[in-house]
């Protein structure tokens, strides 16, 4: 006996069996490989789960998976060489971080209730180091590089380029200029 289409539960076996299929509520999700028995405690999750530093682990869903420490650099050298970045400038770019980094859906809270730290931001020389302790991705990283860039009106010259694994490295973008030839 099935039960009406829109409603939540779903008979699947015959008449007087307690086990049911059940859909998802809305705004959750139900993982490959779920199974949900009536009346009884016990469920079983079969999920990938994406540690940090991009490693895949396959298995029974925990609540407590340990995250790894990753490291990710921003390598300003080569514009605060040129004095487009100075020490002001370097500054302000740590401070946006600070600010602006979501952990757990909240900006600007890079240590936790507990007094543990989640994410450090450190300066030396022209390099900006975030060192985290939570999950948190590269992409993420130059996402927030780019805002400041074009907070600062320098996206126009300046890109955000992997260097490798942890570092990205700010760049000026190569610009071929026709003006240059006709004149040799």
């Amino acid at each position: 006996q099935k039960a009406k289409k829109g409603s939540s539960t779903q008979k699947v076996a015959k008449k007087g069996s307690s086990t049911t299929k059940a859909k998802p509520a809305k705004g959750s999700t139900v993982k490959k490989g779920s199974t949900v028995k009536k009346g009884s405690s016990t469920t079983k999750k079969d999920s990938t789960i994406l540690k940090a530093g991009g490693k895949l682990k396959r298995g029974k869903l925990s609540s407590s998976v340990v995250a790894d420490t990753v490291i990710f650099r921003v390598d300003c050298s080569i514009p605060a060489a040129d004095g487009i970045f100075d020490a002001d400038v370097l500054k302000g770019f740590e401070q946006y971080l600070n600010e602006r980094i979501k952990i757990g859906g909240r900006t600007g809270k890079l240590g936790g209730k507990d007094g543990k730290v989640r994410m450090k931001i450190t300066r030396e020389d022209n390099i900006v180091t975030v060192k985290s302790y939570v999950p948190f991705s590269k992409k993420a990283l130059k996402y927030y590089t780019k805002r400041y860039l074009k907070k600062k009106s320098m996206n126009d010259w300046l890109r955000v380029i992997s260097k490798n694994r942890q570092t990205y490295e700010l760049k000026y973008y190569n610009i071929h200029d026709p003006d240059d030839e006709g004149e040799e």
